[in-house]
């Protein structure tokens, strides 16, 4: 079984502009597909960073004296590139979701495919689980995930049914008792795709992913060295829709401030429009469909 399929791996990389001699950061390493892209485009001189919590990536580290994993959350990437001595980069890379390895390796809890535990970790020694996320959360908080994170319309009922059910009956521990707590909104023509987005939102809230993208993205435009690149892969709208407006406004909400004749300055700009994979990818790695690829550089 592959680690990881890289998604959308020549775009990507292609999208860094690679200096050969550059210092290039990996920041979702994983099976280290694209990090053995980048690699292969550098000279002797040329460096690259790559971070990755989850503690089953580091058995993919690579043999090459150029290459450096740090073993941390992305979310901290100054902090952590400051340590190695780097204070500017060429070009950041992400992808920003859940890998191969981690949705088939069933004990993880993250594939609707399975029974399982509720985990959802992406880093093994984190105290919030999906466990926690369901037993624990009181009715208001659960619609909260349900209805931010998973976009779902029927998060008020959702969140009422497990705190019912967990009060009288028993803790919801596995993810078949979940399925079977909410299986009157699991129509058989749409139980995947509402599945997918009930799992989307405990996995979302489980490892904070919005605050560690925010907190990421707000870090880049200092990170990269004048003309430096980013190139971010997406796989649901929450997080595309913040990494197309952080590229745009330079933040999250609202405009940014604009003088007397309009204008307003942002620390990049986009590059090239919204890249999707091929019908052939798709075809060839069907998780691939929801990826969305957007590309930007530092003014």
């Amino acid at each position: 079984m592959e680690y990881h399929n890289p998604v959308l791996l020549k775009e990507s990389v292609d999208g860094l502009n690679i200096k050969p001699d550059g210092v290039y950061v990996d920041v979702t390493f994983g099976g280290g597909g694209h990090s053995k892209e980048i690699l292969s485009r550098l000279n002797d001189q040329g460096k690259l960073f790559a971070f990755d919590q989850d503690a089953d990536a580091l058995e993919n580290a690579l043999e090459d004296s150029r290459f450096t994993l740090i073993h941390e959350n992305f979310r901290y990437i100054k902090r952590f590139l400051r340590f190695h001595g780097v204070k500017k980069v060429d070009g950041i890379l992400a992808d920003f979701g859940v890998s191969s390895h981690q949705f088939d390796v069933a004990e993880r809890g993250f594939s609707t495919r399975f029974e399982a535990d509720l985990d959802m970790r992406m880093n093994q020694s984190s105290v919030l689980s999906a466990f926690n996320v369901v037993n624990e959360y009181d009715e208001e908080q659960l619609k909260n995930v349900f209805y931010q994170y998973g976009e779902l319309r029927a998060a008020p009922a959702m969140a009422r049914l497990i705190v019912e059910y967990r009060e009288t009956v028993e803790p919801i521990v596995t993810s078949e008792q979940l399925k079977t707590v909410l299986k009157k909104f699991l129509p058989p023509r749409h139980a995947n795709k509402v599945l997918a987005q009930i799992y989307q939102a405990i996995r979302i809230e489980v490892n904070q992913e919005i605050e560690v993208l925010k907190e990421f993205l707000l870090q880049t435009p200092e990170l990269l060295n004048e003309q430096g690149r980013l190139s971010f892969i997406s796989y649901h709208s929450l997080e595309d829709r913040l990494v197309k407006r952080f590229i745009r406004n330079g933040m999250f909400e609202g405009e940014p401030e604009r003088d007397i004749f309009g204008n307003f300055e942002v620390p990049l700009k986009k590059v090239n429009g919204l890249i999707v994979p091929s019908k052939a990818e798709i075809k060839e790695n069907n998780r691939a469909r929801s990826a969305k690829l957007r590309l930007a550089e530092k003014r």
